[in-house]
């Protein structure tokens, strides 16, 4: 199957997003005067997997190495700016107004950058014209035809093996310690601006001078969770694991962004089924 596209400038997918960003565009966005997020999520992980395993292999080669009490888990740390309404480059005529400096996720899109996500226009925002077969050849075959987009999926990918350092770093400095379970939900820490700022270009910095090509957290971490059954099992498999609105509340406690329904203390609280733009990483 062939896939056509082109931008029709509806505007659409600029708004209510949450963008995931590199290190160094992470910097970028807080000095056009932005706000960034993180947000952690953990993935049990008591053994190295086969490399013929390529799902595994693209999740580790987007986290790092810890341990929540003595459970191995690899946390993946996604530095995100997230907005409501519309991006606040967005210019009155859909324009973007940061069109030379805005994310590689803006220019990849509407292409995957999870090689295991397929691209589908029905889940994109994108009016049906985009995708009219008198537009430039998107995708054939289920292969990307357009080179300028598969160059910059490369770009991302390795961008997130790259910032893994920084990024083990940047927690630490931070004081953050707590992930959500992998495809259950995030931990979603929102720092001040300055702060980030301050610890991203420490934390870049320090990284640049360690050649760590499997980084790890010199601290424990904490996975919490809004399932029952994930609680119970995460406990009896040696984890620290808490109810998500249990977690002792401080300066560094994250927010919980859950896929699921609530079921650690009363059925009827409900969470966000969903996280736009970084589900499909």
């Amino acid at each position: 199957m062939s896939l056509h596209f082109s931008c029709t400038m509806c505007g659409r997918c600029c708004h209510d997003l949450r963008l995931p960003l590199a290190v160094d565009e992470a910097l970028a966005w807080i000095a056009r005067g932005g706000d960034v997020q993180l947000f952690c999520d953990a993935i049990v992980w008591p053994q190295e997997p086969p490399e013929r395993d390529a799902l595994a292999q693209h999740r580790r080669h987007r986290s790092f190495a810890a341990y929540s009490g003595v459970l191995p888990v690899r946390v993946t740390v996604t530095l995100v700016a997230a907005f409501a309404g519309p991006c606040p480059h967005l210019r009155a005529d859909m324009a973007c107004g940061a069109y030379d400096q805005r994310p590689r996720v803006c220019r990849i899109y509407p292409a995957e950058i999870n090689p295991f996500v397929p691209l589908d226009p029905a889940v994109k925002a994108c009016p049906s014209d985009a995708w009219s077969g008198a537009h430039p050849l998107l995708m054939h075959a289920g292969q990307l035809v357009d080179a300028d987009t598969a160059a910059l999926i490369a770009q991302s990918r390795e961008a997130d093996r790259r910032d893994r350092v920084a990024k083990a770093y940047l927690c630490m400095l931070l004081g953050y310690d707590t992930a959500a379970l992998a495809n259950e939900g995030f931990a979603v820490y929102a720092p001040q601006r300055m702060r980030l700022q301050a610890a991203l270009q420490a934390a870049q910095h320090a990284s640049a001078h360690v050649d760590d090509a499997e980084p790890s957290s010199p601290h424990p971490w904490h996975v919490i969770t809004n399932r029952s059954t994930t609680l119970a099992t995460l406990r009896s498999i040696g984890a620290t694991a808490n109810p998500a609105a249990e977690a002792p509340q401080s300066a560094h406690t994250p927010a919980y962004l859950g896929f699921f329904a609530d079921d650690t203390a009363n059925g009827d609280r409900r969470e966000s089924p969903d996280a736009p733009g970084t589900d499909q990483l």
